[in-house]
């Protein structure tokens, strides 16, 4: 299995096949718009800036599953997106990460990779996550703006922390552009 035997709906709620991305390197990364972890959307549209010509793209997957951070229409998600961060790359419609309703392709993910990696400002958010939300179970995306990087063969080359920002990506995605 890979990540293009997934579908999903996207922000104007059109199914799409993520074998629409076959070849690509991937960020699939769960967000929210009311998060201390929402400015991290400049840094993505930078990253997807980037590496686009490369053959990179950004998958978000906006998410109300912590703390309802997320609220609003994948329409009103839309527009703050755009107009508040200039995003351009791919919105889907907002899915469940954790749980029984999560979206197949999260569980698969989770699945891949069940640990983020990071560094000690990760490790230090994800502590105080721990305080805020109940403990789920393992393997379970922490909280918003988690990332995954799929490599051109549509598997899981890297799971990161939320806290991790897509600058510090950088070297991960050359390696996977190669």
């Amino acid at each position: 299995m890979t990540v293009y035997d997934f579908t999903a709906k996207d922000n104007r709620g059109q199914e799409v096949s993520l074998e629409a991305y076959r070849g690509q390197v991937l960020l699939i990364v769960n967000t929210a718009t009311k998060c201390g972890l929402t400015p991290q959307y400049e840094a993505l549209e930078a990253t997807y800036q980037t590496y686009r010509g490369r053959g990179f793209a950004i998958l978000d997957f906006p998410c109300n599953q912590f703390m309802r951070q997320a609220p609003g229409t994948d329409e009103d998600i839309q527009t703050f997106c755009t107009l508040r961060y200039n995003t351009t790359f791919p919105r889907f419609a907002k899915v469940n990460v954790n749980g029984k309703e999560a979206h197949p392709l999260f569980v698969w993910l989770r699945e891949q990779a069940a640990e983020d990696e990071g560094d000690e400002k990760a490790k230090s958010f994800e502590k105080k996550v721990k305080l805020m939300k109940p403990l789920g179970k393992a393997g379970d995306i922490k909280w918003n703006f988690g990332k995954f990087l799929i490599g051109r063969d549509g598997q899981v080359a890297g799971r990161y922390s939320p806290a991790f920002t897509p600058d510090k990506l950088a070297a991960a995605i050359e390696a996977a552009l190669v």
